[in-house]
C-alpha cells in the first residue's frame, strides 16, 4: 500500500471513528511524515488523547497496533516520496517542472494499480469479449482517451465506436441493446452531458462500463464501476495524470480482452501488422537481416 492509500484509508474510515479517534486521525492526515518519528506518547500528546485511544484508532484501521501501523506508514511514505504531486511555479527551470511532471505521473499510475479493482477489472473484460459493439463516450480530455480505446478495440474484431459530441452520444445510446457495451470515462464523474447519455444507455439494457472516481454520479448509473481517484493538484496537473491513468487503464481492458479470445486473434493481429507494413518506409537491410525482403 502507499502513502496515497493508506492516507485514504484514514480519510474513509475517520467518519466512523469516535471523537477521540478523529483527533489521531486529523493530526495523522495533517502531519504523515512525523508520525513515523513519534513514539505512542508523543502521538497521543499532540492529539490531546490518550495512549489506548491511540492504539483503538490503530486497530480500527484493521492494524495490531501502533507500532505495526507506524511501520508501514513509513513503507508506504518511503515508497511514495519522490513520486509526489507537482504544482506549477514560475520559477522552476525546464529541469525542474520535467521532473515534476514525470514523477507525479509514475505516482499516479503506482496509486491507480494498486487501487484498481480485480474483479471489477474481469467483470469488465469478460462482458468487452464477448460484446456485439462498443461504444467508448468522453468529453475534454477523455475524448482522445476514446480515440485510443476505439482503435485498439478495433484492432481486436470488436465493432467499436468513440462519441465526444452529446448529438453523435445520445443517437448512439439509444440505438444499442443487451450485448453492447458503453465505456464512459470521465476525470470527474459529474459532466451533466455524460450522465445524460449513459442513463439513455442503461434504459436500452447496455452494459455500462465507467472509468471514473467512485462516489460520483456517473459511477452509481455503472453496471461494472471501474474506480480511478487520482489524487493532485487541480487544472493543468489533473488533465495531463489522469489522460495518461485512463490510457493504461484501457490498456489492461485490452490485453484482457485479447487473451480472452485467444491464438485466433493473434494471428489476426499478425495479419494487420503485415497489412500496414506497405504504408512505411522500410529498411531494405533491416528487412534482409530479418528474412522478410524479396525484390520480386
Amino acid at each position: 500500500m502507499n502513502a496515497a492509500n493508506v492516507l485514504k484509508l484514514i480519510a474513509d474510515t475517520r467518519p466512523k471513528l469516535r471523537k477521540s479517534e478523529q483527533k489521531v486521525a486529523d493530526f495523522v492526515l495533517a502531519q504523515p511524515n512525523e508520525v513515523i518519528h513519534m513514539r505512542i506518547v508523543d502521538l497521543a500528546s499532540e492529539a490531546n488523547v490518550s495512549e489506548p485511544t491511540v492504539v483503538r484508532f490503530c486497530r480500527a484501521l484493521n492494524y495490531d497496533g501502533f507500532q505495526d501501523f507506524k511501520l508501514t506508514l513509513a513503507q508506504a511514505l518511503a515508497s511514495n516520496s519522490a513520486f509526489e504531486q507537482f504544482s506549477m511555479n514560475r520559477k522552476d527551470t525546464l529541469l525542474e517542472f520535467k521532473q515534476k511532471i514525470f514523477d507525479s505521473m509514475i505516482g499516479n499510475l503506482m496509486s491507480t494499480r494498486e487501487q484498481l479493482d480485480d474483479a471489477a477489472l474481469e467483470e469488465a473484460i469478460a462482458a468487452l469479449a464477448k460484446a456485439q459493439r462498443v461504444e467508448f463516450y468522453g468529453f475534454g480530455a477523455s475524448a482522445p482517451v476514446c480515440a485510443d480505446a476505439q482503435h485498439k478495440f478495433y484492432r481486436l474484431m470488436i465493432a467499436s465506436a468513440a462519441c465526444s459530441d452529446p448529438h453523435m452520444q445520445t443517437i448512439s445510446a439509444v440505438t444499442l441493446g443487451e450485448g453492447d457495451v458503453v465505456v464512459a470515462i470521465s476525470q470527474t464523474g459529474r459532466t451533466k452531458d455524460l450522465i445524460h447519455t449513459v442513463k439513455l444507455a442503461r434504459d436500452t439494457g447496455a452494459t455500462v462500463i465507467t472509468i471514473c472516481p467512485r462516489e460520483t454520479p456517473l459511477s452509481e448509473l455503472a453496471t461494472i464501476p471501474i474506480h480511478v481517484d487520482v489524487e493532485e493538484d487541480k487544472d493543468l496537473s489533473t488533465l495531463m495524470s489522469s489522460r495518461v491513468v485512463h490510457l493504461v487503464v484501457i490498456d489492461v481492458l485490452a490485453v484482457g480482452v485479447a487473451m480472452r479470445r485467444g491464438p485466433k486473434l493473434v494471428d489476426h493481429l499478425k495479419t494487420i501488422k503485415r497489412s500496414l507494413r506497405n504504408l512505411r518506409q522500410t529498411d531494405k537491410r533491416l528487412l534482409m537481416r530479418r528474412g522478410e525482403y524479396n525484390d520480386d
